[in-house]
């Protein structure tokens, strides 16, 4: 018993642990998302402070490449003025012209005369796209540091007369990043286009001048930025936005990295402290459960319990008789009222069957009655003088009396398509039940589909009865049907008959055939007059559907397959 209230209370914190559970997920999975957005706005940020940066340098080479002294390559007047725009521009350390050859010209400090820059990879390429450059690490032959070098042409018409070269100082723009501001755990790097590390927070002394690894290579020249999880160099999960090389105005990588551990703290402080409530609950409702719940809890339980018993078992007079003000008594009432009332509707529904079973049986006399009084009029109608017209429409109107009563007896508004055939062949087969053959799966159709089914099925046999496959004694019916996207496909395949002519005017059969169907079945229909016998297929849409064993054989009369 005691174990019992464990399991109560086990399954009293179950929805709490389950909800914990569910809002676990959904808060970590928003959390998640929120940290991706973040990490490429961070992304995008920093790459949009690093093309500032060059655009800046570029505006400043587009302004120096049109001082009269360095255009006309003037190296006294061009060295005064280069020093002056180096000293009122703190990100740079040198700015300096060279010839076709890559020989000194001039610049803001002193170049050895016999030094050389045409073996510069920043100075080929400028020299082959004729426009601005931005290189990569690099350590300067002027100034001994490590910048990173930016080179414009200076153009005389269509022809490079000189190439303008700058170096970003690689100290300051690491500075700049750190001044920005980085939380712990978090990190922002910037590489050149070789995957070297420009400027990175934190640990600059540690991955600046490295390249970054051929892991992470394909970050640097993707076709699109992103964002994405990883495990730094430095061994942290973080989720990562880059923003690659490849995007038009950004000539370096940038990648902004967001730690889990610190992006998901919080969470996973909420989260221990509800493990700890939860515990503690737990805890309490175990000692409830063996102290106190044996009486409070436990013997109420079990009197619903089996009161519920007996009632499955059949015992419909079964009541708690509990009465009192807890909540467990107040459970017991509404069971007893919920009994009470459950054994009120069994009355009301066995009087509404009976009445409904009632109705039925007098429906299906008032039908037959209906079909009896027509057929007795038309007798006497057109009997005497259109005997043929009379057996024609008295064979229609029992085919239509059989699917009534096939509906009626079923006291149903559906019947299977291989009931309707065989209540519609019943006239026609007689002693040649081998002669026709049915095959198909067991679908229902409502009403409104099988009355005209019904007809067209009859007007078929009698045509075959009179002019097709059963005319004689060797001829032969296939009776074919397929359910596929709720259309039914029913075929009839007359063989062995005498030779099949199309017949030079439509009788009223072959107008029922086209006309039985309602539009909302969107029937479609296909005769074919074949030399060995009748070919007829009609594929209409379905309302209610039962598809369950498919059914084949030999129809007989009379017989509900």
């Amino acid at each position: 018993m005691k174990l019992k209230l464990v399991a109560v209370a086990v399954a009293a914190l179950a929805p709490v642990l389950a909800m914990l559970a569910y809002n676990e997920v959904a808060l970590r999975a928003e959390r998640n998302e929120e940290v991706r957005a973040n990490a490429a706005q961070a992304a995008r940020q920093a790459s949009s402070e690093v093309e500032r940066i060059i655009e800046g340098v570029h505006a400043m080479l587009v302004s120096v490449s049109a001082m009269p002294a360095v255009r006309h390559l003037d190296a006294k007047t061009c060295n005064e003025g280069l020093r002056s725009v180096a000293e009122n521009v703190p990100n740079v350390r040198t700015v300096f012209v060279l010839d076709i050859k890559g020989a000194p010209v001039c610049g803001s400090q002193p170049i050895a005369a016999d030094a050389t820059f045409a073996d510069r990879d920043y100075f080929k390429d400028v020299m082959e796209s004729r426009q601005m450059v931005v290189g990569t690490y690099t350590k300067s032959r002027v100034s001994d540091t490590m910048v990173l070098p930016i080179a414009m042409p200076v153009m005389e018409g269509d022809a490079i007369k000189a190439v303008l070269v700058t170096g970003v100082r690689l100290d300051w723009l690491q500075n700049r990043i750190t001044e920005r501001g980085v939380s712990a755990g978090n990190a922002v790097t910037i590489a050149d286009r070789t995957g070297t590390i420009l400027a990175r927070v934190p640990q600059p002394e540690r991955f600046v001048g490295t390249v970054i690894p051929d892991d992470f290579q394909t970050l640097v020249h993707a076709d699109e930025p992103g964002v994405i999880d990883v495990r730094s160099q430095d061994g942290t999960e973080r989720i990562l936005g880059y923003r690659p090389i490849a995007l038009p105005g950004s000539p370096l990588y940038v990648s902004a990295g967001f730690s889990k551990d610190e992006a998901f703290a919080q969470i996973n402080r909420s989260t221990l402290a509800s493990a700890f409530g939860i515990f503690g609950g737990a805890l309490l409702a175990f000692v409830a459960a063996f102290f106190i719940g044996d009486r409070f809890l436990l013997a109420p339980i079990e009197r619903i319990a089996q009161t519920m018993d007996r009632w499955r078992r059949g015992d419909t007079k079964a009541r708690t008789r509990m009465r009192g003000a807890d909540e467990l008594s107040a459970v017991g009432t509404t069971l007893d009222d919920l009994l009470d009332e459950l054994d009120r509707r069994g009355l009301e529904n066995e009087r509404a069957g009976e009445e409904r079973a009632l109705l039925v049986r007098e429906l299906a006399h008032r039908v037959k009655n209906g079909f009896a009084l027509v057929q007795a009029i038309a007798r006497q109608t057109f009997s005497k003088s259109e005997p043929n017209r009379y057996r024609s429409f008295s064979e229609r109107l029992t085919a239509l009396a059989r699917t009534y009563d096939l509906l009626l007896t079923k006291e149903a508004t559906t019947s299977s398509v291989a009931e309707i055939v065989a209540a519609a062949l019943e006239a026609h087969l007689g002693s040649e039940d081998d002669r026709v053959r049915q095959s198909g799966p067991n679908v229902i159709l409502p009403a409104d589909l099988a009355l005209p089914l019904s007809l067209v099925v009859h007007e078929l046999a009698t045509n075959a009865s009179k002019y097709g496959s059963l005319s004689n004694e060797t001829g032969s019916v296939e009776i074919d049907w397929t359910i596929e996207n709720k259309r039914l496909r029913f075929l009839w395949t007359e063989s062995g008959g005498p030779p099949v002519a199309q017949p030079s005017r439509r009788g009223f059969g072959s107008v029922l055939i086209e006309r039985a169907f309602p539009a909302k079945a969107q029937a479609e229909r296909r005769t074919a007059y074949n030399l060995d016998g009748l070919t007829f297929e009609i594929v209409f849409d379905t309302m209610e559907l039962e598809p369950d064993l498919p059914v084949s054989g030999d129809v007989q009369p009379g017989l509900r397959t």
